[in-house]
């Protein structure tokens, strides 16, 4: 695959050059999230990516999340405070409509909460406190690189993040599991299979039960497996609540996914060129959640639910009375606005059934939570 002459390709040329091929997953971390030429991380980030989010469609989508974060708030005690821990916050969009919503509709929960917005890009932390401003002032908001060390009760929950996370890619090859490595010809990045790089490939598979078909491609997210029970080992009260593009491990390593599901944007171009410009275009695969549910068991993590975006968006929607689908001020023309930016997100071919949602919870007896009650 040709690769256009990025600041990183060169870098990472060289580093291969220098000291051998790499695997994928340090070839992508490097393309996403390197300091000074990484996809999220570098400082002259655009104004309009090449991904929208459901953050980006409507407010509704922070304001029904609010909406379920005070019942988990209600379910738990009450507690004061209740930490609500956002992972890869971005710029501070969601967090923005997330408290606002609780500042204007649930006084209590908003006075109990503390939201801190989890990010590594430094260029988005401090666009973080110009757009929290007036939550920092209240003592609501705060920014940070890493999760903090001990949440007594509160909620971990991320939007679009594990999908970003660095995977190792693998195929299976003469009824073996092979690990497909980054190397250098004619001065461009190709792909190599090898021998795996990591046991804990081959334990990713075991553990699920799942077998490759020959020839069959596949990506196999360690970091989220890592991530998830780390935080879940952090939290010692609450939920871990995760919403993402993809689906169980049965459904997502079946014979429609020969190829995997790694894929590359750029301006909103989806491709499977993953060399084609090194820290200029983002690289994405699809969340394995039972990969998120058994390694968020071993940080003693239980499932509450497993449901579509469709389903929780509508289910907390329909139990807060539809509140918060538009303004109480808000003209005809802004509620019509608003019901076709909803069904954006909950339309079936759209965002709505692409987008799962996980709900773990630890420290309680059971949680029957209205995202998951039945339309």
């Amino acid at each position: 695959m040709r690769s256009h002459p990025t600041p990183l390709a060169a870098i990472l040329a060289e580093q291969i050059k220098s000291r051998g091929r790499i695997t994928f997953a340090e070839y992508m971390d490097a393309c996403l999230y390197h300091p000074q030429h990484g996809y999220y991380t570098k400082a002259d980030q655009s104004e309009r990516r090449d991904y929208i989010t459901s953050v980006d469609v409507t407010p509704v989508f922070g304001r029904l999340l609010s909406r379920q974060f005070h019942e988990m708030w209600t379910v738990l005690g009450r507690p004061q405070p209740f930490m609500l821990v956002e992972a890869g916050a971005g710029t501070g969009g969601l967090a923005k409509q997330v408290l606002d919503c609780a500042r204007e509709s649930l006084g209590e929960f908003y006075s109990a909460t503390r939201y801190v917005a989890v990010e590594r890009s430094a260029v988005r932390r401090k666009a973080q406190i110009q757009n929290l401003e007036d939550h920092i002032a209240n003592e609501r908001f705060c920014s940070s690189d890493e999760l903090p060390a001990e949440i007594l009760h509160g909620c971990i929950f991320s939007n679009e993040l594990i999908d970003a996370f660095a995977v190792h890619r693998v195929q299976r090859a003469n009824e073996e599991l092979r690990e497909i490595y980054v190397t250098l010809a004619q001065n461009e990045f190709r792909d190599e299979l090898d021998p795996l790089s990591s046991i804990g490939i081959a334990e990713y598979f075991d553990a699920q039960g799942i077998t490759l078909r020959e020839g069959q491609m596949a990506e196999v997210n360690l970091s989220a497996c890592n991530w998830i029970e780390d935080a879940a080992r952090r939290l010692n009260r609450g939920f871990v609540l995760t919403i993402d593009y993809g689906d169980e491990a049965q459904r997502l390593y079946d014979e429609r996914h020969m190829r995997g599901t790694l894929l590359a944007y750029d301006r909103h171009r989806v491709a499977e060129d993953f060399y084609r410009s090194p820290g200029a275009q983002d690289l994405t695969a699809h969340v394995n959640f039972t990969a998120i549910d058994l390694w968020g068991a071993r940080g003693g993590l239980i499932p509450v639910g497993f449901t579509s975006q469709t389903n929780l968006l509508l289910a907390v929607a329909r139990h807060s009375n539809f509140a918060d689908l538009e303004g109480a001020e808000a003209s005809e023309h802004e509620k019509m606005a608003s019901r076709s930016q909803f069904k954006t997100l909950i339309h079936p071919e759209g965002m709505g059934e692409a987008f799962k949602v996980l709900i773990q919870q630890k420290g309680i007896d059971s949680a029957n939570l209205a995202g998951f009650r039945p339309l």
